[in-house]
């Protein structure tokens, strides 16, 4: 073990009492689930089911719904081998639990200390573990591969910031990767970054290309179609802190009905202030106010209604991508269902999505407010233009569903046998 390795152990598991502590408080904040917090200190809340088990693990929204496709693929290709899901946000873990096929096992992910990993593994005892995006925890996976587990990280995503900080430390960066038989990486950038600190690629595998078009409930489409009586809808999906005053301000003074759906509902206050002072008249989903004539602003502040909201939209903003640091989020949620994608510039986690949509006219890369401002009005007023951008976008979404074929096909060597009768 390299001396950054077990500096690392020690320091670990030295501050587990701490640890605890700190995840009561952040309980208290209400950023962890208090009734399940023995999860994140890797105490079970479920009784592990007798045979193989697989286990998938997401950090928080986006990764997990990546998996959701192949979660329901291996359900159905292996129905007598348990699954097991884990996320470490609230937010993932609500929509987890809505979405999850019946029979799918979710937990929160443990703490990085060895104690809570060691409680982790003891309980769950998994034959192969599949890690989405860039989970690169040094006690969890390798103490993993010392119990034998086989080990894959898919749909692998590393930025140039966490590269150059990995770098500092090539042995350590080494020894994880090679803890895994297969990685994929999501774009060709991270598959440099990765192949630069010693990883063993596969080919080039990105989840956030895999699945179905949202669905939604009927009745509740029915009905919100009744009271929008006929608007044009722009949704401004996933919003974070600082972008519903760029939206907002954007799609001023136009004759539409603005959706506002925050990434994270806890928001829904804040997003709906912000839009007041902006002089919409706001009322919010959660709190369950009815849309009439004169409501211009409705804040979506509810969690798994996102296919709702979608279906609703004459067009949608993408958010995440109009304030730094984010990375904007999965422009084919709303491509598959004939949405056409307008986006900010911030767009790194899905770089190459957007290039590719771009070049097909699926999409639209507004520069700041104004741009943006000019694109709305434009696609609001022009049929034509939004309906030609809808069938790229469908288009374009089709083409991605071999993304899951391959998937399976590269995992499957690393899939636990059937046991002798």
């Amino acid at each position: 073990m390299s001396l950054p390795l077990a500096l690392y152990a020690l320091i670990s598991r030295l501050a587990e009492p701490w640890v605890a502590g700190r995840l009561r408080q952040r309980a208290r904040a209400g950023k962890e689930d208090l009734a399940r917090l023995p999860e994140r200190l890797g105490v079970p809340s479920k009784i592990r089911p007798q045979g193989h088990l697989i286990w998938l693990h997401g950090v928080s929204v986006g990764e997990t719904l990546s998996l959701l496709p192949l979660v329901s693929a291996l359900r159905t290709r292996h129905p007598h081998i348990t699954l097991l899901v884990t996320s470490g946000t609230r937010t993932s873990a609500n929509l987890l639990d809505q979405r999850l096929p019946e029979g799918v096992i979710h937990q929160y992910i443990p703490v990085d200390t060895p104690n809570a990993v060691q409680r982790f593994l003891d309980h769950w005892k998994p034959d192969l573990g599949i890690l989405a995006e860039s989970e690169l925890w040094p006690n969890l996976i390798l103490t993993a591969r010392s119990h034998g587990v086989r080990l894959a990280l898919i749909s692998a995503r590393i930025t140039q910031k966490s590269a150059e900080g990995w770098g500092h430390f090539p042995v350590t960066a080494r020894a994880l990767l090679e803890a895994f038989e297969l990685i994929l990486p999501q774009d060709k950038a991270s598959a440099q970054r990765l192949t630069a600190l010693g990883g063993h690629l596969g080919p080039t595998l990105n989840l956030k290309r895999i699945g179905a078009p949202l669905s939604c409930d009927a009745r509740a489409h029915e009905e919100l179609v009744a009271t929008i009586a006929g608007r044009r809808v722009i949704l401004a999906s996933n919003t974070h802190p600082g972008e519903e005053q760029i939206i907002g301000e954007a799609a001023l003074g136009l004759d539409v009905l603005l959706i506002v759906a925050p990434r994270h509902p806890e928001r829904g206050a804040s997003a709906a202030e912000v839009l007041r002072e902006l002089g919409y008249e706001v009322i919010r989903r959660s709190e369950g106010e009815l849309i009439t004539h004169n409501v211009t602003a409705y804040v979506a502040d509810t969690l798994g209604e996102m296919g709702l909201f979608y279906q609703l939209a004459d067009l949608a903003i993408m958010g995440g991508s109009l304030v730094p640091g984010i990375g904007g989020h999965n422009p084919l949620e709303a491509a598959r269902l004939g949405v056409p994608v307008v986006s900010g510039p911030e767009v790194f986690n899905a770089a190459e999505l957007y290039e590719e949509m771009l070049d097909e006219v699926a999409a639209i890369i507004a520069q700041d407010g104004k741009d943006l401002a000019r694109h709305l009005s434009g696609l609001v007023e022009h049929d034509a233009i939004r309906q030609q951008m809808s069938d790229a976008g469908l288009r374009y979404a089709r083409r991605q569903d071999t993304a899951l074929g391959t998937a399976l096909t590269l995992l499957s060597p690393l899939m636990p046998t059937p046991e002798a009768p």
